[in-house]
């Protein structure tokens, strides 16, 4: 039996009404059943009233998802507060869920953990396993090395950071009936079916290189030799000023920071999330002592051009198969470069992957995916924490 996805968006005011509305939707439009329900959901809804809706609808079947910064469906990025649901119809892919809590004691741990509830229940080997992490409560990049503790290095792991609607306080995961925050959802995928991945994002460095020389985790203390702020500050002059007053996430998300790692063609991206009274920065993911940063910048050109080559790589990598479902994994940072313009990288990909594929996704404050932008040899994955990227999973058969 062939897969079959429908997609229902839910935009009114009552979490748990939209949740129902959406669910019957997607349930309808995946022909009547479904093996896996996928919810991103903006934070203004109610997490529980929103999963309490969802699971009005989906029965015993299993249920993933999290709050964003914005959702994202066939139709397009959503132009006002949602709540989207995939419903997914596929009697031959195996679905594992697990989960990993308390983040911020131990992001290592919490991916362990998820990886190995999953790799217990599974009942086949797993061919990929997608996570939601929470990286407010700690850094994203460890909870991915103990994903691959597990799993092994070279697990096919792509997937998404939750979202609070660009405010930075709480994000909430679902797995279930289980809304969460702190923790990181995992997702094994076993089973008859292709997976294409595509990963690409844009940015271009400017400035000159610096060296860490100081750094703790996602802290990053000094470059060479002068507190962290410097780069930002020798750059924009007098208005770096502002960043040590407003919230650096919001005022810094088209200039990020980019390092150079092995196995990538672009430089692997780094959202500055906030800065101290000493100049330290917090970044979203760690950034090694020793290596060499710049300054990147983006354009809506670059970025709607590397998106339709995420796609089509995603679709090569069906190795002919047919493209039956799209998940977006998509950084806040291209919504908000876009702005009323972020249809046109949507579009992009849909004309890769075909218009009319069932599509869901939402706005992440991080991405995880293999490096290197695509996935040529499933051996030879390479999965990394990525900050203002595009990531394209297409399932197909």
């Amino acid at each position: 039996m062939s897969i079959q996805a429908g997609i229902g968006l839910g935009v009114g005011e009552d979490a748990f009404s939209e949740a129902v509305n959406a669910t019957k939707d997607a349930l309808k439009n995946a022909g009547g059943t479904a093996h896996l329900y996928i919810v991103f959901s903006s934070s203004k809804y109610s997490p529980e009233k929103t999963l309490e809706g969802v699971r009005s609808i989906a029965g015993e079947v299993m249920i993933m998802g999290c709050t964003t910064a914005g959702e994202i469906t066939t139709d397009g990025p959503a132009k006002r507060n949602s709540i989207a649901v995939m419903a997914i119809n596929a009697p031959e892919i195996v679905f594992t869920l697990g989960v990993g809590e308390d983040i911020k004691s131990s992001p290592r741990l919490a991916g362990r953990a998820v990886a190995q509830q999953v790799l217990d229940k599974a009942k086949e080997a797993l061919k990929a396993f997608i996570m939601i992490p929470d990286v407010l409560a700690g850094n994203g990049a460890e909870t991915v090395r103990g994903i691959l503790d597990v799993l092994g290095e070279h697990m096919l792991v792509v997937g998404g950071a939750a979202g609070d609607d660009f405010k930075f306080e709480k994000t909430y995961q679902f797995a279930n009936d289980r809304v969460l925050s702190g923790a990181v959802v995992g997702l094994g995928m076993s089973g008859n079916f292709k997976l294409g991945i595509g990963v690409k994002h844009g940015w271009l460095p400017i400035g000159i290189p610096r060296k860490v020389t100081r750094s703790e985790g996602s802290v990053l203390h000094e470059l060479d030799g002068k507190p962290a702020i410097s780069i930002y500050d020798d750059y924009f002059g007098e208005e770096a000023k502002e960043l040590r007053t407003g919230t650096l996430a919001q005022l810094a998300i088209t200039y990020p920071l980019g390092m150079k790692v092995s196995g990538s063609e672009e430089m692997l991206i780094r959202d500055a999330l906030s800065v101290n009274t000493e100049g330290s920065i917090t970044c979203a993911a760690e950034i090694p002592e020793g290596a060499d940063i710049q300054l990147m910048i983006g354009s809506k050109e670059d970025a709607v051009r590397v998106a339709k080559e995420a796609a089509v790589k995603a679709v090569e990598g069906l190795d002919g198969g047919k493209p039956k479902a799209v998940i977006i994994f998509n950084c806040i940072a291209r919504n908000k470069l876009f702005g009323d313009r972020s249809g046109e990288e949507i579009s992009a990909i849909q004309e890769a992957i075909g218009k009319d594929v069932p599509l869901i996704g939402f706005y992440t404050y991080g991405e995880q995916a293999p490096l290197g932008g695509e996935v040529k040899n499933i051996e030879r994955c390479n999965p990394a924490f990525h900050n203002e990227t595009v990531v394209i999973c297409v399932i197909g058969e």
